[in-house]
């Protein structure tokens, strides 16, 4: 019996979706990261990619942004030392545009 999350990196690699499945779960990840340890901006926040060993998050209002900022050192070396962080090294925080 195999476990259906060890074959999805396979299937992702056979359909070409690695860097899909990758932002996926680094996404999951950091959105867990921040509902932990940074409350107040769980779910004002998001991972738009990753870039190189740079993660980029965009944020829905500045005040999330400055706190992400702050908590920046925190957060990274903790994402980073996960299997999804893959090495990040810098965390870039953006403001969402208003639509």
């Amino acid at each position: 019996m195999v476990r259906i999350g060890d074959l999805l990196p396979e299937a992702a690699r056979g359909l070409g979706l690695e860097d899909e499945l990758r932002l996926s779960r680094a996404m999951a990840t950091f959105e867990g990261l921040v509902g932990e340890r940074v409350p107040a901006a769980a779910g004002s926040c998001r991972v738009i990619r990753i870039d190189g060993f740079a993660v980029i998050v965009e944020a829905d209002a500045p005040i999330v942004a400055q706190e992400l900022r702050l908590r920046a050192p925190e957060l990274l070396a903790t994402f980073a030392a996960t299997p999804a962080g893959g090495g990040a090294r810098q965390l870039r925080v953006i403001v969402r545009r208003p639509r």
